[in-house]
């Protein structure tokens, strides 16, 4: 039986494929603030602009591509029961090949209904039109967890994260919560690596851990085969 591994995801993964984050000093974000694009009353406020800026951001999506990070994890699944958990709205993960991906704070290429959260629809192309309609005949929305709102999938990613062999974190402060909470539903005994080269918050993580202090793009290959190395090993010796 495949060991399961579960890749929690950040920013810094889509940073190395050159998608600006809204923690950037400049890029797309530093013309905003959070209030402004990233809020329900935002949204009521001022619809043209939240539009607007998803729309930038779509636009942004679409002339980017995958990196080796992304690849390295879809790899995975060659040798693993793998899931993705991320918190990034971008598709590079799906794209690069990985089948079973978990977003916690929605997904750029999807909008969904103002009166119903789970009407969700796929839009074709970067734009959005202002006045476009769901199904059910309200305005639709980005389909993106905005700030102040709940994370839906979040207890799914918890039951993903409790039933793991393996826990990897890619690319993430581990400072926007809930998601970076995730950490703590990990089983003791299992391994943890931690990609990034900055200093993310580990206090709160007590398993075994080894921080592999790189750029998503360059620690995740590297790490994969690692993996799938040790992987083989395991079987031959069973």
């Amino acid at each position: 039986m495949k060991r399961k591994i579960v890749v929690f995801t950040g920013a810094g993964v889509s940073a190395d494929s050159g998608l600006a984050t809204f923690r950037d000093a400049d890029g797309l974000w530093a013309n905003y603030r959070i209030e402004e694009v990233c809020t329900p009353e935002a949204l009521a406020r001022d619809r043209a602009k939240v539009i607007g800026f998803y729309n930038l951001r779509r636009r942004e999506l679409l002339e980017k591509q995958p990196n080796a990070g992304h690849r390295a994890i879809a790899e995975l699944e060659h040798d693993f029961e793998v899931e993705v958990v991320t918190q990034n709205v971008d598709n590079f993960h799906e794209r690069a090949g990985s089948t079973r991906v978990t977003h916690l704070h929605g997904e750029l290429m999807k909008l969904r209904s103002e009166r119903n959260p789970d009407l969700v629809v796929p839009i074709e192309g970067w734009e959005q039109p202002l006045d476009a309609k769901a199904p059910d005949g309200a305005l639709l929305r980005p389909h993106i967890v905005f700030f102040g709102e709940s994370v839906p999938m979040f207890e799914r990613a918890v039951e993903l994260v409790r039933a793991a062999d393996v826990l990897i974190v890619a690319g993430t402060s581990l400072a926007v919560y809930p998601a970076a909470s995730l950490v703590r539903y990990v089983r003791p005994e299992i391994p943890v690596y931690l990609v990034d080269p900055g200093n993310p918050d580990t206090a709160w993580i007590r398993n075994p851990l080894t921080h592999i202090r790189e750029r998503s793009a360059v620690g995740m290959p590297r790490l994969v085969e690692r993996l799938r190395a040790e992987e083989a090993e395991r079987l031959a010796g069973a």
